[in-house]
């Protein structure tokens, strides 16, 4: 790519000069700082190997580093603080618009990644929500991103795994440290880790989930080679694997349980305001602060559930909206009875929501995705339901994960608006499209992560539902209302136990006060909360700033607004934090203008 550009470059100068002196002319400043990224995304992809396999990189799938000891922490402070130095080197007056927009962001993540080396987040390296011993798993069942095609895939996964276990005791080391700090995760949801751990554990490698790609090998994995990693594989797991994962669970039931703390506001933690603080800035890119945040959030739960209100009087239910919620809870005619039925239905919503995109987009995805089901040892305490983005290179789809573990928190009514969530037009097309546009930086097109943008869109696609033609049934409305709903809690729960002090139990009661959902779902929505602070806040704060941005487009140009380059330029400008997406949009529009 440089060696072309070069080329290019030095044609443009004419030969006639060139003959001249005899040499090339020195590279511009802006050639240096793409160079200066493409080495900086290298450097990435060898610190953050699982990121590489993600993307359909091989060169380092047999590598996992341990994040969990000091010198990692000290190396990645270093590596940022020479990262940021360099930067700062470029002559940013020097630069075109897009780099200086690349500039910018790259500089904000290595500042943000450098204040938060401030706060001690490996000393809770565990929680129910997501860990490493449960991801190990996921690549190890031979579904998720880990590739099981050849011999050399699998000689990488046991290279890989086996370099895995040291992490079970670094995590152990961290949380005794963090015991002794008093950094400790809350009670509850250490209490739903421990049945999480004990299920990935067997007594024979037979029986484990990573035995699943053993039992039936590709056709290009000879037999004599089937026999030896098999062999190899039996060893690794009854010998390391399945003693650490044992380690790891009988240190959190017999030591940190009794040790975890009882509050659940993360500003009681040390320094835990500024850490909140932090967390919320990086999670909504604006300058909000939680009590803005929450009176937010008290206002749309308010006029949300009026419009629930307006639904419950136009299928004349009688009976107020309380009774309302617990009929939407009880009935059987909203929920599947079999898994398989629910998972059908979203494969058929697949079909019916690709062929409407066309009518707000004049752009998609190369790559499609496919409804899978969370996997039985995590979805208990998962999410009911995630995105997972495709390889880079299209080998792999992207992955719209249905949770089925308990088919009342996944109502029928809520389908459409939760497939426009995470699979399209929400978190497939914006994560897809950005892989594919080689044109941006390949920081901004795989490695940024801007919850506000990311989330604001997913958020903002459920939107646009009625006018690609959905939500003609009022109860698929009302569940579109019901998913706005939650992220309009969210804005209250998370600031009210972070901030304001709230109980676990006071959250719980407020969800359930305000919305139709599971009592199961609200239970898992508040303790991701409490062990993810802030980041629930970017949905709906990121959607208010989308939503805004269009509302100003419509207004400036009337006639001559054109959703689909509106909807284009969104999804074309890699992730962003919001003030630079309003920056982008607005120069956009002044664009349009005669």
């Amino acid at each position: 790519m440089r060696t072309l550009l070069a080329t290019l470059t030095l044609a443009t100068l004419g030969h006639a000069a060139l003959a001249q002196t005899g040499q090339a002319s020195p590279a511009s400043e802006g050639d240096r700082f793409k160079q200066w990224l493409d080495s900086s995304w290298e450097q990435t992809l060898k610190r953050s190997p699982i990121l590489a396999t993600s993307l359909g990189d091989s060169r380092y799938n047999d590598q996992m580093p341990d994040t969990t000891s000091a010198a990692w922490r000290a190396e990645s402070k270093a590596h940022l603080e020479s990262q940021l130095k360099a930067l700062k080197a470029f002559k940013r007056e020097a630069l075109d618009s897009k780099d200086k927009l690349s500039l910018a962001i790259m500089q904000r993540n290595l500042e943000e990644g450098l204040a938060g080396t401030r706060f001690p987040d490996w000393m809770q390296p565990l929680n129910q929500f997501g860990s490493t011993p449960g991801f190990l798993a996921q690549l190890g069942s031979g579904r998720s991103i880990q590739p099981f095609k050849a011999t050399k895939d699998y000689e990488d996964w046991m290279k890989r795994l086996g370099r895995s276990v040291p992490i079970f005791d670094g995590m152990i080391a961290n949380m005794r440290t963090g015991m002794a700090k008093g950094v400790t995760q809350p009670r509850p949801v250490m209490e739903k880790v421990i049945p999480q751990l004990a299920a990935l554990i067997k007594d024979e490698p037979e029986q484990t989930l990573f035995w699943s790609p053993f039992k039936s090998f590709p056709d290009a994995v000879p037999a004599a080679d089937r026999e030896r990693l098999s062999g190899q594989m039996r060893v690794l797991l009854k010998d390391q694997v399945i003693p650490a994962y044992k380690r790891l669970h009988a240190f959190v039931r017999d030591e940190y349980l009794a040790k975890s703390r009882t509050s659940t506001a993360w500003s009681e933690l040390p320094d835990g305001k500024a850490w909140y603080a932090y967390r919320v800035a990086g999670s909504t890119t604006t300058s909000l602060s939680p009590d803005e945040i929450h009176e937010m959030g008290l206002k749309e739960v308010a006029r949300i559930l009026g419009e629930m209100d307006a639904v419950r009087r136009q299928v004349k239910f009688e009976g107020d909206l309380k009774a309302f919620f617990v009929h939407l809870q009880d009935d059987p005619r909203y929920y599947y009875t079999k898994p398989e039925d629910l998972l059908a239905g979203y494969r058929e919503l697949q079909k019916k929501i690709n062929a409407l995109t066309p009518k707000l987009f004049d752009i998609a995805p190369k790559a499609d995705y496919e409804v899978r089901e969370v996997e039985a040892f995590r979805a208990q305490s998962a999410a009911g339901a995630s995105y997972q983005s495709p390889s880079a290179d299209g080998s792999r789809p992207g992955v719209f994960y249905v949770n089925t573990f308990n088919l009342k928190a996944q109502p029928i009514f809520g389908m459409e608006t939760l497939s426009l969530h995470e699979a399209s037009p929400g978190h497939h097309f914006q994560v897809a499209i950005a892989q594919e546009d080689k044109e941006l930086p390949k920081f901004r097109r795989f490695g940024t992560a801007y919850t506000a943008y990311v989330e604001g869109w997913a958020l903002y696609a459920e939107s646009l539902g009625k006018e690609l033609g959905l939500f003609t049934d009022p109860y698929q409305w009302y569940g579109r209302l019901s998913d706005e709903q939650l992220r309009a809690m969210r804005l209250v729960v998370d600031t009210g136990l972070h901030h304001k002090g709230w109980s676990r139990q006071k959250a719980i009661d407020y969800m359930l006060a305000n919305s139709s959902m599971a009592e199961s779902d609200v239970v898992a929505e508040v303790e991701r909360y409490i062990v993810m602070p802030a980041q629930a806040l970017g949905y709906k704060i990121g959607q208010f700033e989308i939503s805004k941005l269009r509302r100003e487009a419509e207004g400036a140009l009337g006639a001559r607004f054109d959703i689909k380059a509106f909807h284009r330029l969104i999804l074309t400008s890699g992730q962003v934090p919001m003030s630079v997406l309003g920056e982008l949009v607005r120069d956009w529009v002044k664009a349009q203008k005669p």
